[in-house]
C-alpha cells in the first residue's frame, strides 16, 4: 500500500506491505463481493529513516503495541469504472468506517473479458487523528490519503 502526508508543508509518500488479502469479486452481483486486508506497519517505509521511526512510534502508529491495520469491506457498490467499497478500518485498536474508490484493471495486451489476472486499485484518505495516531500535531497534517493495489489470480 501507498500513502501520502504532509510534514512541514512539504508532501511525502511511504509503502506498507499487505500481509493478508482476501478479496472475491462478483462481477455478476457486486453486492456479493467483499474484501479484508491486513497491513503490516512494522515493515513501514517512507524517505528517511527519521520519519519512518517517527511513523512507527509510540506517537502516531504504535506498532509495538499495534502491529496490524486491518479493513474489512461492509458492502461493494458498482458505479461505472469500479466500485464503492464501505467498511471499517481499525487503526491502534481503534475502529472507524472507511469509504474506498474501487478501480479493477487487466493487464496491457489482455483479451476483453480475461480475467484471470486483475489488478484492484483501492483509493481514499483517513484522518489520523480519528485513531489517535495525533503525534506532531504542528508537523503533520491530519489526513493521510491511501492507494492500495492488490493483483489478483483467478481461482477455482
Amino acid at each position: 500500500m501507498r500513502f501520502t502526508y504532509t510534514l512541514g508543508g512539504v508532501d511525502g509518500a511511504g509503502t506498507m506491505p499487505v500481509s493478508t488479502a482476501d478479496i472475491v469479486l462478483d462481477f455478476d452481483n457486486a453486492a456479493a463481493s467483499r474484501t479484508a486486508v491486513t497491513l503490516n506497519p512494522n515493515r513501514a517505509e517512507t524517505s528517511t529513516g527519521l520519519i519512518t521511526s517517527t511513523l512507527k512510534s509510540q506517537d502516531v502508529l504504535n506498532t509495538a503495541q499495534y502491529p496490524e491495520i486491518v479493513f474489512i469491506s461492509r458492502s461493494v457498490t458498482a458505479k461505472p469504472g469500479g466500485a464503492v467499497v464501505t467498511g471499517d478500518v481499525t487503526v491502534r485498536g481503534v475502529t472507524r468506517p472507511l469509504t474506498l474508490e474501487a478501480t479493477i484493471y487487466r493487464p496491457e495486451g489482455s483479451a476483453p473479458g480475461d480475467r484471470s489476472k486483475l489488478t484492484v486499485r483501492l483509493t481514499g484518505a483517513i484522518n489520523r487523528h480519528d485513531f489517535g495516531a495525533s503525534g506532531y500535531p504542528d508537523l503533520v497534517e491530519e489526513t493521510v490519503t491511501l492507494d492500495i493495489r492488490a493483483r489478483l489470480r483467478l481461482s477455482d
